[in-house]
Parts: structure tokens; C-alpha cells; sequence
């Protein structure tokens, strides 16, 4: 393991768990430290202890979507560990499955609040209290389903494909101090994806070419990758890691 992030400072949102707490993991066993946001103060305690402990890790609990909790994990950073270098954007929520024809619109409200608007604002924050000034990067964790129709799941699909190009326009306002990237996951063994897969993994493992699904340090590896200098040269784009779904046609 290299020490990428020696010296530098993470906000990882929605990570107590899963895909979060997989990315914040990495780039502590780089030398990174990071701060970790959900909603959950006791799980929240628990992934620091994970992390290694108040040294490594320090954590706010609140809504993504909440203003105040953005304020007060940005002061965390700055004031805890000295600084901020990077930001995640890894909340997501999908309260609803089913036709987006018949959905109840306020739930398509709150799905583009937290995935897409909370997310601009989280990088508009991150960007005025340190990487404007000091450089650093950025990574939003979308999904294959705004990569394409995502029956059932449409909402969701919509709120990622409009965070990729969020994505895409942040990468042009920010640079050149401040890289934005993106990832585009497949189905990953989570909680929040466990209805996809749990009690038939076999099943919907098989429609992979490399018949499996993802797990949080699949994803956490090329997120690491497009935070640190290795992508020096890497902005606006969103690399797929699908395990080759996509190449067969499905989302």
C-alpha cells in the first residue's frame, strides 16, 4: 500500500457503511485522514473506531442534504485536521421502486435533493473553505443506472445520470485547482443494494462476465485512484466499474 495521501484530508459522506466506510478505509491505509459524515451517530462511532480511532477518524452525524451538517463537517476538517484536500460524495438514497409513471413525486423530490443538489453543495462548500485556495479533488459516486433506462429504479437512474453531468460542469468551473470526477458502480454487496441480490446472488452474479458482484473495495480502489496525483491529469470523466456488466447490455 502506497502513502498517496500522506498529509492530506477526506470527506467521505454516507459512510459508516458500505461503499463509504470502503473508501475512507483506503485512503486511511494510504496516510490519508478523514472525516466521515451519515446519519447515525453510533455507527459513526463505530467506523472510527474501525478506522483506527480519533487520530485516523472523526465523524458528523446528520442529513446529507442539511445545509448546517455541511457547514459542521467542513469545520471538522479544517479545525481537527488542519485542512481539506478531498471530498466524496457517496449519499445516495432510493426510497421507492417502482414505475416512474405512477411514482409519488415528492419522493422524486427528496431522491434529487440528497443525490444531486446536496452533492453541489457539498462540493460548492468544500471548494470555498479550502480546495479553491489549496487544490485537491473531487469524486462523486453515481451508478450504471444513470448510465442508461433503469427499470423500476428510474428515479434513481435520473439522479445519477444528472450527477455525472454535474460531474462534467463542476470538472470546467473548478479547474485547474480542483479535479471532479466521477465512478458509475454496478450492483455492489451493500445494504442498500441488498434488495438486488440478496437470496439469489448466484442469479444475478451470473449476468457478470466476471460472475460476481462488486464489494466496497472494488469501488474504493479507483476512487482512490481519481482522488489522488495518479490522475493528476484526469477531470469530467466517470470511469464504470461493472465487473463487464454493461458490455452485455444490462444496468
Amino acid at each position: 500500500m502506497s502513502n498517496r495521501f500522506e498529509g492530506k484530508v477526506a470527506i467521505v459522506t454516507g459512510a459508516s457503511r458500505g461503499i463509504g466506510l470502503g473508501v475512507a478505509q483506503r485512503i486511511v491505509d494510504e496516510g490519508g485522514r478523514v472525516v466521515i459524515t451519515a446519519r447515525k451517530a453510533e455507527a459513526l462511532e463505530a467506523a472510527v473506531a474501525e478506522l483506527g480511532g480519533p487520530d485516523k477518524a472523526a465523524f458528523v452525524a446528520g442529513p446529507a442534504d442539511d445545509a448546517d451538517h455541511q457547514d459542521e463537517a467542513v469545520a471538522k476538517a479544517v479545525e481537527h485536521f488542519g485542512g481539506l484536500d478531498h471530498l466524496v460524495n457517496n449519499t445516495g438514497i432510493n426510497p421507492t421502486y417502482g414505475r416512474m409513471i405512477e411514482m409519488d413525486l415528492s419522493a422524486g423530490r427528496k431522491i434529487f435533493e440528497v443525490n444531486v443538489l446536496a452533492a453541489v453543495s457539498w462540493a460548492q462548500k468544500a471548494f470555498n473553505a479550502s480546495l479553491q485556495a489549496n487544490g485537491g479533488s473531487i469524486v462523486n459516486i453515481a451508478s450504471i443506472a444513470g448510465l442508461k433506462p433503469a427499470p423500476m429504479i428510474g428515479m434513481y437512474g435520473a439522479s445519477k445520470a444528472a450527477l455525472i453531468h454535474v460531474t462534467q460542469e463542476l470538472a470546467l468551473e473548478a479547474a485547474p485547482a480542483v479535479r471532479v470526477n466521477a465512478v458509475a458502480p454496478a450492483v455492489v454487496k451493500t445494504k442498500f443494494a441488498g434488495a438486488l441480490f440478496e437470496g439469489r446472488e448466484d442469479e444475478v452474479a451470473s449476468a457478470y462476465p466476471m460472475k460476481r458482484l462488486g464489494v466496497p473495495a472494488d469501488i474504493a480502489s479507483v476512487v482512490a485512484f481519481l482522488l489522488s496525483d495518479d490522475a493528476a491529469w484526469v477531470t469530467g470523466q466517470t470511469i464504470t466499474i461493472d465487473g463487464g456488466l454493461t458490455l452485455t447490455g444490462g444496468v
